[in-house]
């Protein structure tokens, strides 16, 4: 007897243009573990549907008719803390990047990304983890270190906290960690636990920031 299939992740999509919320549902549509349930083209909608539908993910544009996807981002996390956000935009925006990662969104994509890190990226943010375009990476990392960290934050972490944390700053995943310095994954999970806990973060891309934040020179 067969098991049974897993449930359906379920997205709600919120994007003022309906072409773009065409060709994701058609994008998305193929994938049999992805399930559209609803859509919005502003900021009051998109609130209003995340309340009633609670979606699993919602993939949130940045610039809305009425307001921003970050204003949407943090009213949907304040009426629903167990949603996943996942910015998928086309503003490459240093500022907009950091207010993005402090408003709690757990990814930010853009919109050049391809079908199938699209969906690798959704999955991965229902997972827990957080997502970064790799050319988002590099604007964190340099929007940090103009800054300034906490005075001393990184130091209250162990040297091998330090170095888990330098290789997730970098966008190596729990398992790349664990092969370049030869740890279980479960392991490099635990250690992350306790530099979250350390630095009052909750997402990779906030630890990351604070790490490039401590490495900027006077």
């Amino acid at each position: 007897m067969s098991a049974p299939a897993a449930p359906r992740l379920r997205l709600l999509l919120v994007d003022d243009s309906e072409v773009v919320r065409t060709g994701l549902r058609t994008l998305l549509g193929l994938e049999p573990s992805l399930e559209i349930v609803g859509e919005a083209a502003n900021v009051a909608a998109a609130v209003a549907a995340n309340a009633q539908l609670k979606p699993d993910v919602v993939l949130l544009d940045i610039r809305l008719p009425d307001g921003t996807g970050i204003e949407a981002c943090r009213r949907m996390l304040a009426a629903t803390p167990e949603v996943r956000v996942l910015i998928v935009t086309s503003v490459l925006d240093d500022a907009v990047v950091d207010d993005a990662i402090r408003a709690g969104a757990h990814g930010y994509l853009l919109k050049e990304i391809d079908g199938r890190g699209l969906v690798a990226a959704i999955r991965d943010v229902a997972s827990g983890k957080s997502t970064l375009d790799p050319a988002i990476t590099a604007r964190v990392m340099r929007l940090a270190r103009s800054g300034g960290a906490p005075q001393g934050v990184l130091e209250t972490l162990s040297p091998q906290e330090k170095r888990v944390l330098a290789l997730i700053a970098e966008g190596n995943t729990n398992k790349e960690v664990g092969v370049k310095l030869g740890l279980a994954e479960k392991t490099v999970k635990n250690y992350l636990a306790t530099v979250f806990d350390k630095l009052h973060v909750s997402r990779r891309a906030e630890a990351a920031v604070i790490y490039a934040q401590g490495q900027r020179r006077p």
